[in-house]
């Protein structure tokens, strides 16, 4: 007897093309995911280093500060009447800038404050729709 079988080859193009869209949809997560670790990488070390200028500018000025109180007025420091001004750079664009009155016994702070000192340029070319066609 002479059996013939119909057969047919297994149905593998959907199979193959379902686990070849979740591989391809793994691979742009992926991609997504190591961008953002760059992007948060970048964006601490950024941050870690506005941290330290800041804090190496408030030292300098705290040192500033402890030579005022023992009563002698260094370089840079100037002097209206009993308040005394100086400024400590943070970075390129920011500085430290502080106001101290200092009494014989005593010193108040009045401004501690970091600034920016980057120019500020208005952006003057923005087109804003008038409701008109």
């Amino acid at each position: 007897m002479d059996e013939r079988r119909d057969s047919f080859p297994p149905a593998v193009g959907g199979s193959s093309l379902l686990v070849i869209f979740a591989v391809l949809c793994l691979t742009v997560f992926a991609l997504l995911g190591l961008a953002t670790v760059q992007a948060n990488s970048r964006l601490s070390d950024a941050s870690a280093q506005t941290v330290s200028g800041y804090y190496a500018a408030d030292c300098q000025a705290e040192t500033i500060l402890a030579q005022l109180r023992s009563g002698t007025v260094p370089e840079g420091v100037s002097v209206q009447g009993d308040v005394y001004s100086y400024t400590c750079p943070i970075s390129d664009t920011q500085t430290l800038q502080v106001e101290v009155r200092v009494d014989e016994s005593a010193y108040t702070v009045l401004r501690w404050q970091a600034v920016s000192t980057a120019d500020w340029q208005a952006e003057e070319d923005l087109e804003v729709w008038d409701g008109a066609s």
